[in-house]
């Protein structure tokens, strides 16, 4: 299918690896032209090699955390007027709900609501004043469904889920589009540092952790970053035009919910 796409520019946050890279590499592949961002100049420009190397479009880095006021500035004076964005940004650490102070959920809004938040407030206006523009925020199934060890990561997820549910309804007739993609166990960094926690906690082996998650997804595995991606590039495409303020989740079946 022809995304329509191809010639628009994005930007895609942490973007270097795992469900960001996943998003990227669609993206390219669409032919459409990229700003990716991580906080490893070195890792970051290897990706960019390839990704350039293989779909022939124009990519600009900027090696930066995006979760801080200075990286966001950064970001922001590399990327320009952008078509699309992507947010992205890795989850707070797991614990119990006893763990964590102020400082803690205060940092996990700066990452995970704030930031998103802050970026859609800076690109969203030239998309508006274009007619065109795509917002696609990765945020996780744990907003339909929290997850009782990523408690910090319930909290910032659900902040800005509320956010996106009134903003992309304002902005929608401009020919905007703002929707959640919620990611379930995929096989990422994140899923290793999650199933080395629980590994860890019961005194089993990674392996036997991996093997314990999957028997919980119905297609009994972990979903990839390809798949992932190729979800967030129809959501950019052309063709997601009617498909505003939505959560969709990709979780193998793993929330069990009606709607």
């Amino acid at each position: 299918m022809d995304l329509g796409i191809a010639g628009k520019k994005a930007l895609v946050c942490a973007s270097s690896k795992g469900l960001g890279r996943g998003c990227a590499e669609a993206l390219a592949e669409a032919g459409v032209n990229l700003v990716m961002n991580a906080r490893g100049a070195e890792v970051l420009e290897a990706v960019v090699a390839d990704i350039a190397g293989k779909y022939g479009v124009e990519v600009t880095t900027v090696a930066a955390d995006v979760t801080t006021e200075e990286g966001r500035a950064k970001v922001l004076a590399a990327a320009g007027d952008v078509d699309i964005l992507v947010t992205n940004a890795g989850g707070p650490p797991p614990g119990m709900w006893t763990d964590w102070g102020r400082d803690d959920f205060v940092a996990a809004l700066d990452a995970n609501m704030l930031t998103p938040i802050a970026l859609m407030q800076a690109l969203v206006p030239h998309m508006q004043a274009q007619g065109w523009g795509r917002v696609v925020n990765i945020t996780s199934q744990s907003v339909k469904a929290p997850i009782p060890v990523l408690g910090l990561s319930n909290s910032a997820r659900a902040g800005l889920t509320g956010f996106v549910a009134g903003t992309a309804r304002q902005v929608a007739p401009s020919g905007v589009t703002i929707n959640n993609l919620q990611p379930g166990i995929h096989a990422t960094d994140r899923a290793v540092s999650l199933d080395a926690g629980v590994a860890s906690a019961q005194g089993i082996s990674s392996e036997e952790a991996q093997k314990q998650r999957e028997a919980t997804i119905p297609t009994r595995r972990y979903g990839t970053a390809e798949e992932f991606g190729a979800t967030c590039a129809f959501l950019c495409s052309q063709h997601a035009g009617f498909i505003v303020g939505q959560n969709i989740l990709l979780d193998g079946g793993a929330v069990n919910s009606t709607m």
